[in-house]
């Protein structure tokens, strides 16, 4: 099981949101690179990057902060990223810089094409992010919400030749309730794709749950708020999540 630590950014500072709200947001670093730097030291195998302004604006707003990252330690794991990703162009330049995986999601339920052509064009650096309430999927910085079933949809993108989905439960992001683990492994099971676990993670016990259901087809986790607040402590989480998965 993969903890993947989350470096949400906006305006060039490392935050948290509750529950999506731009306006709700907590500040944890004003370093981006330093903050990776520093989840890398403590056992990160991999790091997640949104571009929280760039979700919102439908385009990249924090490509310095995101660079500063790569320069740091983008040569040591793989960094992906979402947030604004809308054309293949933007990700031609991403992946340039040096990141492993691209994010998309807003896009890829409104124009379902750029995420067929960014598949077929960058195989094996897509990734799709689903985020849902109670099964549907939301949109927008999820200020909207559709009628697709994220199940329907996620077999759909799988088809398209995805690497992986990550699946964030929206009504629990950044409010350390837990994550939705029965939706998740409902989603893991019904897709031959890995699917990353998002949304609610609080303690050590969400790890452990998670860990369980593994074989299902659940790779890995975003650590947000959980991990900055203090609740979960980062390098003995994925300790943890090592010896109960037989890699140690």
């Amino acid at each position: 099981m993969l903890l993947i630590p989350a470096i949400d950014l906006k305006d060039g500072h490392c935050v948290r949101l509750k529950q999506g709200d731009m306006d709700q947001s907590t500040t944890f670093g004003e370093d981006p690179a330093a903050m990776a730097r520093s989840w890398v030291d403590k056992g990160a195998r991999r790091l997640h990057l949104v571009d929280l302004n760039g979700a919102f604006a439908g385009k990249p707003k924090n490509e310095a902060a995101i660079r500063k990252i790569l320069l740091e330690v983008g040569s040591e794991i793989d960094v992906q990223l979402g947030g604004g990703i809308r054309d293949l162009d933007t990700i031609e330049r991403y992946l340039d810089d040096g990141l492993s995986f691209i994010i998309i999601g807003t896009a890829a339920v409104k124009n379902p094409g750029f995420l067929r052509d960014a598949c077929t064009a960058f195989g094996g650096h897509i990734i799709v992010g689903l985020d849902a309430k109670d099964g549907k999927v939301a949109t927008d910085g999820w200020s909207k919400l559709t009628g697709h079933e994220v199940v329907d949809l996620a077999k759909k993108f799988e088809d398209y030749g995805v690497e992986g989905v990550i699946y964030t439960d929206i009504g629990r992001d950044g409010m350390l309730s837990g994550i939705n683990i029965e939706a998740t492994v409902k989603l893991a099971q019904a897709l031959t794709i890995p699917v990353i676990a998002s949304g609610g993670l609080s303690n050590i016990a969400d790890i452990e749950r998670l860990c369980a259901v593994q074989s299902e087809g659940i790779d890995g986790v975003i650590c947000g708020r959980a991990i900055y607040s203090g609740d979960l402590d980062f390098a003995l989480a994925q300790a943890r999540a090592d010896v109960l998965n037989g890699h140690l």
